[in-house]
């Protein structure tokens, strides 16, 4: 009987959940007691992580087959390998590990394809972070012979996360620097993929991204057309009033391919944003995942 157990449960721990209604019990950690309901609602039998193990953690870990990691490493280095990196190594069960970290690692490549067998050349001082905690997570996989599939995630989206969302608030806006793309992934595919890599406990790594990177502007300005609304007005990036982190975004420019993912069998929901953006007009649950009817 297989035990699912998320450190991190999040955005993306929560569609993971959702998707696995009827894989039985799944545990996922959040840091504030604050989140249990949200959680429970996921399907998520909550417990709290603050970079320490606890005793609700350990006994849930001794029954875990499959274990899901979305904790961001810092500078001590990855804070669920930190605090117990001896106890999932001494996991009875455990079958399989999968991590979530970025396409960031790969930096910045002007424009051009990468894949899983590029060169990991990060820019920011968080990708070159996740860089260290993927070897760290395949050096324990190899430590005791458990396989562990590294996610590279690109841009996460989906309901309650989307331009659809954001041209309603107003926070909209259509940034232009030429040239520039990003991948995405709808948070639904991440869930997908997981569930796919785990059915047959497959390790490796493998970018979990669409098939159309595109420009930022460009999917602003498609979401506007299904909403019958006026798309905000371009802004050139060069005067663009933008955190540091932001910017450093736009520092990366790659397109990211996935193709080892799809030669495992699995095939993507929502292929790219145009698909998934009509879908979730169509259905009304753009906003935050419960069916409403579009706005008008």
């Amino acid at each position: 009987m297989s035990g699912f157990f998320i450190f991190g449960a999040g955005y993306s721990g929560k569609a993971f959940a959702r998707a696995g209604k009827d894989a039985g019990t799944i545990f996922g950690t959040t840091r504030s007691s604050e989140k249990f309901a949200v959680l429970r609602q996921a399907g998520i039998e909550p417990l709290l992580f603050d970079g320490a193990l606890t005793p609700e953690i350990s006994t849930a870990l001794k029954k875990t087959t499959h274990l899901v990691v979305s904790v961001a490493p810092d500078e001590a280095g990855d804070p669920v390998l930190n605090a117990m990196r001896q106890t999932i190594a001494d996991m009875p069960a455990l079958e399989w590990i999968a991590y979530l970290s970025t396409v960031g690692v790969y930096g910045d490549h002007g424009g051009a394809w990468v894949d899983e067998t590029t060169e990991c050349r990060p820019v920011s001082k968080r990708s070159a972070m996740r860089v260290a905690a993927e070897q760290d997570w395949l050096k324990l996989g190899q430590e005791i012979g458990r396989p562990v599939a590294i996610s590279r995630l690109s841009g996460i989206y989906g309901p309650g996360r989307n331009a659809l969302v954001n041209l309603e608030n107003g926070t909209a806006r259509r940034l232009v620097k030429p040239g520039q793309v990003f991948n995405r992934i709808h948070c639904d595919d991440i869930a997908g993929a997981l569930w796919h890599l785990a059915g047959s406990n497959t390790g490796g790594i493998f970018n979990v991204t669409d098939d159309l990177p595109a420009p930022p502007q460009d999917v602003v300005a498609y979401a506007a057309r299904l909403m019958g609304v006026t798309p905000p007005p371009e802004i050139p990036f060069e005067a663009a009033q933008l955190s540091p982190m932001a910017r450093s975004f736009y520092g990366e420019n790659k397109r990211v391919a996935n193709t080892v993912l799809k030669t495992t069998g699995y095939r993507f929901r929502f292929p790219d944003y145009r698909s998934a953006f009509d879908q979730m007009w169509a259905d009304g649950d753009w906003r935050d995942g419960e069916a409403r009817s579009p706005m008008r």
